[in-house]
This record gives structure tokens, C-alpha cells and sequence, in this order.
């Protein structure tokens, strides 16, 4: 009887204490179908609102001509760039592409601009990887999330050779992100 009442207690011990943890802080949190506060199906004209306790600076010219703003930009009230937003040219835009300005947005699996691509090949798989001229471009499988790698970074035989497709075990383990980014479609 004894062992029961310590086991009874030690449940209810673990329930409370189950209880009173915190939730999980979503803010900036990076998942298959969000940003943080922003969603895959968000609307553009929804932006005022959802990052109504932030600021939201687009692109005045394009504005008065009448055009959507090409990029929105979202700051935090103390001034840290937070996310670029790119709409889509849809009749009623969407947002097509976030560029991750903030080093404390992070994926579930804890990958953020900070990261290095050893960070990214552990833990997750990687997909097409695209060399452009000062860049390399990686896509995870099954994601709309992906890196960008300065080739700065890379050795030097690869570093000035556009036209040579750079394969993953080409890139150094402690190569760091210079750009995070999702593509939504």
C-alpha cells in the first residue's frame, strides 16, 4: 500500500510540474507552414496586422505609382531588422519569399542564420544544390527552406569557377550561412 501512495504521488508530482511549464515560445520559430507570426497563407494586406507591434517599411515609390511594394522589410519597435518579404504578383499577394534577417528565428531542429553547413547536412537532407557566380545555394529536401552560402567560404579552387557545379562534400563543414531564406509557391 505503501509503494502505491509514493507511486500516486510521484505521478501527480510529474502532471504539476507538466503543467506549470511554459509554453513554447513561437515567435520565432520556423516551420514547413511559418515564420513566426507570419503564415504560408497569409495575405500581403494582412501584414499591418499581424506584425502590428513591429514595423513594416516598404517601398514608398512603388506605392505612389500605384504597383504593390516589391519588398517589405519588418523591424522590431527597437529598430532590428527582422524578416524581408518578397509578395507574390498574384491579384491578392501572398508572401512568395522570406529572407531571414534575425539570427534568433530558428527551425524545430535549432538551425538559424548562425548555423554552419555541418549544422545543416546533419540535420537534414539536402537537396539540389545550385552554384551561381559569388554563391552557392543549398534546397532541403522537402522543405521550402534554404541556405545560402558565400563562396568566399569554399576553398580556393572552387572560390572563381562559375561554371563548375559544387557538389556538398566540396563544401567546408564550419562554412557559415550568409543568407536564410523560404520559398513559398
Amino acid at each position: 500500500m505503501r509503494k502505491f501512495a509514493v507511486a500516486v504521488t510521484l505521478c501527480l508530482g510529474i502532471v504539476a510540474i507538466q503543467c506549470e511549464q511554459k509554453p513554447k515560445d513561437t515567435n520565432f520559430l520556423i516551420t514547413k507552414s511559418s515564420i513566426g507570426k507570419l503564415d504560408k497563407s497569409s495575405l500581403a494586406r494582412d501584414l499591418e496586422v499581424i506584425f502590428e507591434e513591429d514595423s513594416i517599411v516598404k517601398d514608398t515609390a512603388r506605392l505612389l505609382v500605384g504597383f504593390g511594394a516589391k519588398k517589405i522589410d519588418i523591424y522590431e519597435k527597437g529598430g532590428k531588422h527582422l524578416l524581408t518579404l518578397t509578395p507574390s504578383s498574384d491579384s491578392i499577394p501572398t508572401i512568395e519569399n522570406v529572407r531571414i534577417q534575425d539570427s534568433r528565428f530558428k527551425t524545430d531542429l535549432g538551425l538559424g542564420l548562425n548555423s554552419t553547413f555541418k549544422e545543416i547536412k546533419d540535420k537534414y537532407s539536402l537537396g539540389k544544390i545550385i552554384t551561381s557566380t559569388n554563391n552557392v545555394v543549398v534546397f532541403i529536401k522537402n522543405s521550402d527552406l534554404y541556405f545560402t552560402i558565400d563562396k568566399a567560404e569554399l576553398p580556393s579552387s572552387l572560390r572563381y569557377a562559375s561554371s563548375v557545379n559544387i557538389e556538398a562534400v566540396q563544401i567546408p563543414d564550419d562554412a557559415k550561412i550568409k543568407y536564410m531564406m523560404l520559398g513559398w509557391e
